[in-house]
């Protein structure tokens, strides 16, 4: 049953560091962050190397609507709505493959990868000139960074650049870690389903007072020195880069450690093809900066959320209901960082992994508390008195503070506050 709270009454509903409980289960609201959120701004869909080939294709999602995201016969990335013009049936089940055509299954109308109606059954029944008109709809707007595939369903406003802001420069850090400068997609996607709330996916990947105790089963037998990143203590710090962007920043300790792949709890010698081709990429002096640094734990509003060795896309099913589609990250050209990559990855967030585990029964436990409506918000001021401006004039925290949750519901207001 719905909250008493109405979705417009934004002031009653978000106030400075509190947000009401209703947020995370009131129908009608999700229903609106459909439309003001997801059908509005950027969302990450898929990277460019999950269809390498002409006409490979696969099945993606913007927010809850089924996506194609296919390589045409020409070598062009489309996005074409998963959904045949005639009836409405999906006209692809499959995950992924490699298709220059798909054939709705119901009256066998069939499309181009690059969503054009090429011809239908008994086509006496129809004039020539509807096909044009008939073909499949696509994502409004496509944009490309680095092999990253942002969709938009809005005609107009701000180009990915500009959504991305300071944003952008975790994914260069990312791809600088890679010797080629590319990152790939291609390990294969784990999909795991929570009865939970999008937006508590959302605050929780750069929430830094949770670790310490949530994850505290695994840190203490993996000795992976994630402690000192989250601890009372941690010199590692929260950003926000502004339109809902935020990352737990740990190269402050990692530059204290002052130990290349310290970030992948390796050394050196343990990944000498690796170093020997970042070496060789970026000069050794270049190269080291990079290793220590690692790469980026940040959150991309809506759904990006890139954890060092992985990444998240988040999918809304439904006021209490999500699915975290998961993935290693791969460097194009390291085969031996690309194998530590994929089994931690198994080790954290596979079927019998522990992280992805003890934040799901988080999420879930949340979803359920608040059914219990008193109090009927949620506190947020961790840290208020202690938030400072970077030298690049960057919102930031402690590690363990509440600045990305304080600065997502900022933005997620303005969001859902825009006419």
């Amino acid at each position: 049953m719905d909250g008493p709270v109405l979705a417009d009454k934004w002031d009653a509903l978000i106030e400075p560091g509190r947000v009401h409980g209703s947020l995370y289960y009131d129908t009608a609201i999700f229903k609106e962050e459909i439309e003001k959120i997801w059908f509005t701004t950027w969302v990450y869909i898929g990277h460019e190397s999950e269809v390498p080939n002409n006409n490979d294709f696969v099945t993606k999602a913007l927010g809850p609507m089924p996506v194609l995201m296919t390589r045409d016969r020409k070598g062009e990335v489309q996005l074409l709505l998963n959904r045949c013009p005639h009836r409405g049936n999906a006209v692809c089940v499959l995950e992924k493959g490699n298709k220059a055509s798909f054939t709705c299954p119901y009256h066998s109308w069939t499309f181009s990868n690059d969503g054009a109606l090429i011809g239908y059954a008994f086509p006496d029944g129809y004039q020539k000139a509807e096909k044009s008109e008939l073909g499949l709809s696509k994502v409004t707007r496509v944009a490309n960074y680095r092999g990253f595939i942002f969709g938009s369903m809005a005609a107009e406003g701000p180009t990915l650049e500009e959504h991305l802001g300071g944003a952008i420069t975790a994914l260069d850090r990312l791809c600088d870690n890679s010797p080629t400068g590319e990152v790939e997609i291609t390990a294969g996607f784990l999909q795991h389903r929570t009865k939970a709330n999008w937006k508590f996916i959302l605050e929780n990947e750069c929430d830094g007072y949770h670790p310490a105790f949530v994850h505290s089963s695994i840190f203490s037998v993996a000795d992976s020195g994630i402690t000192d990143l989250y601890g009372a203590d941690a010199v590692a710090v929260t950003r926000s880069f502004g339109n809902g962007h935020t990352e737990v920043d740990p190269r402050p300790e990692f530059r204290r450690r002052d130990k290349p792949l310290s970030w992948f709890n390796t050394k050196p010698e343990r990944l000498p093809d690796y170093v020997q081709q970042m070496n060789e990429a970026y000069g050794p002096e270049r190269a080291r900066e990079i290793m220590i640094d690692g790469t980026p734990h940040i959150m991309i509003f809506p759904n990006l959320f890139i954890a060092e060795i992985q990444i998240f896309v988040i999918q809304p099913v439904s006021a209490n209901e999500s699915i975290q589609h998961v993935t290693a990250l791969q460097f194009k050209g390291a085969p031996d960082m690309n194998r530590r990559l994929r089994q931690q990855t198994m080790g954290s967030v596979g079927p019998a992994g522990f992280l992805l585990a003890d934040d799901t029964e988080m999420y879930e436990r949340n979803q359920r508390g608040l059914e219990i409506r008193d109090p009927e918000y949620l506190y947020l001021k961790r840290g208020e008195h202690r938030e400072r401006h970077d030298e690049d004039g960057y919102l930031i925290g402690h590690a363990t503070d509440d600045l990305p949750s304080r600065e997502i519901w900022k933005h997620y207001r303005s969001l859902m506050e825009d006419k």
